[in-house]
């Protein structure tokens, strides 16, 4: 086979090729949204999945305190995050923050 009839081969084989993966692209979409109409996540290129995607976190479990203000034993904190502006001021005064301390055996 010469080289002009090889490129001419090769350019029919790539077209019936993008044609059926094309095709097929669809097929596999339709089933997508039959399964799950919220599973329509499926992206062509470069795109960035939605933020929907992103944002969804797995669920954490409830952390107990380990913290309580002596003069308003409503407010506790667990040691994580930002300390609280009771806190801060008791630490700023000069207390430990073991002194604010929740006995777990209690």
């Amino acid at each position: 086979m010469s080289i002009d009839k090889l490129q001419k081969l090769h350019g029919t084989v790539e077209a019936v090729l993008a044609k059926k993966i094309a095709a097929e692209i669809v097929v596999l979409e339709r089933c997508l949204q039959r399964l799950s109409p919220a599973a329509n996540i499926v992206q062509r290129g470069s795109q960035k999945p939605p933020k929907a995607a992103d944002a969804a976190r797995r669920p954490y479990p409830p952390v107990l305190p380990k913290y309580r203000n002596p003069t308003r034993p409503s407010e506790t904190w667990a040691g994580r995050g930002k300390q609280p502006q009771w806190l801060t001021m008791q630490l700023e005064s000069g207390k430990q923050i073991d002194d604010f301390r929740i006995d777990l055996a209690a």
